[in-house]
């Protein structure tokens, strides 16, 4: 259906919408008009998601200065969730408005470990192990080194990429993580790397909270992101655990120790040096 809150047409795909639905449509569109912070709340089960993407996706249409959407959720069954219901949203904005109507880039983005294709990494399941492999196959350093020593692995799916696939562009359409791991094994690139180049191209991103609440991450990732594009937090009621998790390090009694033997270390180092100087 078809409507307008203010001066803006909403476009939702469905031929009902309840007044829970339009109420939170309205008190959204009043926090983008006054560029504001705004915390909402609706019942469980009464379609949060769809009515914040038809709303928003809605008030880009009106306002082509709104660059982008960065919806961050905690799960990454909630972040495929959130890119299906945009899927069908598009679908039905494009059986009305025709093509042009379906002209928005959108994609997911989330670790290594749930985007990697590569034949053996991928089958790792614990994240640091993969980030860890990864690197060891992509870092500039191994790459220079398999030019002078063929012998040397590294990621068929990254040198893809680095190839052919910075240099393209996604055509318009909405991405899930298993679209660009299909995509990523069909071209031969790699879909994470692909996904985070493509980010400042897109429309509407969708990826986990600590890309933009944890420092490391948002520094690699977010900061090119511009500050006029609209940042939702689903489920905001996990953000103060996030942040936590985000900003503590997690060490046990080996590590101690082994710092402390390291300062010890460098302490009789240290006197050395002063005793022949």
């Amino acid at each position: 259906m078809i409507f307008n809150i203010d001066e803006v047409t909403v476009y939702f795909p469905y031929p009902y919408i309840y007044k829970e639905q339009r109420d939170y449509m309205v008190q959204l569109k009043q926090a983008l008009d006054a560029k504001q912070h705004s915390m909402l709340e609706m019942p469980t089960g009464t379609g949060k998601t769809i009515t914040l993407l038809s709303l928003i996706t809605s008030y880009q249409l009106a306002h082509p200065e709104v660059p982008k959407l960065v919806y961050c959720t905690r799960t990454v069954p909630e972040m495929e969730k959130a890119l299906e219901e945009l899927r069908e949203l598009i679908k039905y904005r494009e059986s009305v408005l025709g093509p042009d109507g379906g002209r928005i880039l959108a994609l997911g983005l989330s670790s290594r470990r749930n985007m990697c294709v590569h034949p053996k990494i991928s089958q790792e399941s614990d994240r640091v192990t993969v980030d860890a492999k990864c690197r060891t196959l992509t870092a500039s350093w191994v790459r220079q080194r398999r030019e002078q020593d063929p012998s040397i692995e590294v990621c068929e799916f990254f040198d893809g990429f680095d190839s052919h696939g910075s240099q393209n562009m996604l055509p318009p359409g909405v991405y899930t993580l298993e679209d660009l791991r299909n995509l990523g094994e069909r071209n031969r690139w790699c879909p994470y790397f692909m996904a985070r180049h493509m980010i400042r191209f897109a429309n509407v991103i969708v990826y986990n909270y600590a890309y933009v609440i944890d420092p490391k991450i948002s520094q690699m990732v977010s900061r090119d992101i511009e500050k006029e594009s609209i940042l939702v937090f689903d489920e905001a009621h996990n953000i103060d655990n996030v942040c936590i998790e985000a900003l503590s390090v997690s060490f046990n009694r080996r590590t101690l120790d082994g710092a402390t033997k390291n300062l010890s270390l460098l302490n009789r180092a240290i006197d050395k040096a002063k005793e022949q100087n």
